[in-house]
């Protein structure tokens, strides 16, 4: 199973939200090109970074430090905030990274989402954001009235090379993630899938390698705030 240390990009810093929240939010002295290289000399492949400033601004803001990371350290990343459009797409393919999470665009554009998965094949993750069941969208500042579940089963056949699971309730609260509901997602998902939010313990990480279809696990906060030591976690890395 892949181990994914979370980066979340605010203002150029490392940052740490509480279920999303813009205004609880806790900054980190690394800068994020250091703390991937942190993450790269404890040997992890993997790296999700979140560009939060494009969350919120719909445009690509840290294109800068990707490619910087990328190019640096030779780390597979996964990248996601704020893409909503093809050559949005195309930028962040060019400087390397290996996957582009769509979120918001394509749980409101289902069309988008088609066309991304076709013209670039096995690059597109899909990131179902999920309170309470139903997906949230834009930065998780608006509820929809759809469920996730739902709304995988209308996309399972556009090509989605991976699918990232989150659900806000636990994200940045390390309670361990919604393990229950994750299963049921990757039970039907056609594409392996990323758990994430509320990973607390190395115990979460070990339980998640026990479900089906799970490619992989992200750990943020539990990693800042030293719950989770990554000399540990690297070991459960495959």
């Amino acid at each position: 199973m892949k181990i994914f240390p979370a980066i979340d990009i605010k203002d150029k810093k490392c940052v740490r939200l509480v279920k999303g929240d813009f205004n609880n939010k806790t900054e980190y002295e690394m800068s994020p090109v250091e703390q991937a290289r942190k993450y790269k000399n404890h040997g992890f492949k993997n790296l999700h970074i979140v560009d939060l400033d494009g969350a919120l601004t719909g445009e690509i803001v840290n294109l800068d430090i990707i490619q910087n990371i990328v190019g640096k350290f030779d780390l597979k990343v996964e990248i996601g905030g704020g893409i909503r459009n093809l050559d949005s797409i195309q930028k962040y393919i060019d400087v390397g990274v290996e996957k582009v999470i769509l979120g918001s665009a394509v749980i409101k554009d289902k069309i988008f989402l088609k066309k991304a998965c076709k013209k670039f094949t096995n690059k597109i993750a899909l990131g179902l954001d999920s309170k309470n069941g139903f997906l949230s969208v834009s930065g998780w500042k608006e509820n929809s009235n759809q469920l996730s579940i739902d709304y995988l089963k209308e996309v399972n056949d556009y090509g989605v090379s991976r699918l990232i699971y989150t659900d806000i309730n636990r994200d940045g609260m390390k309670q361990s993630p919604n393990f229950e509901e994750t299963s049921k997602v990757s039970e039907i998902s056609n594409c392996p899938v990323i758990i994430s939010g509320g990973v607390s313990s190395i115990n979460d990480v070990k339980k998640a390698k026990s479900l089906k279809n799970i490619e992989g696990i992200i750990v943020g906060k539990a990693i800042y705030d030293g719950d989770i030591k990554l000399e540990e976690l690297v070991k459960e890395d495959a």
